[in-house]
């Protein structure tokens, strides 16, 4: 169960930097609303990715 929420965690991680690097990049899908929305979300979710995978390597 453990391995499960860890690579959940990346899935979410790498989708939610996709899709805020997107609307950065192109104001697709949210219109831009706000730069610092928009990397704060995507430095929140490589954190996010970060602790995923170096839990996923601990886990045995």
């Amino acid at each position: 169960m453990q391995k499960f929420l860890t690579i959940f965690g990346m899935v979410v991680s790498v989708v939610v930097a996709l899709v805020f690097g997107l609307d950065a990049a192109t104001e697709i899908p949210f219109g831009r609303p706000s730069w610092t929305m928009d990397i704060g979300m995507v430095v929140g979710a490589v954190l996010l990715f970060v602790a995923s995978f170096l839990t996923f390597r601990e886990i045995k």
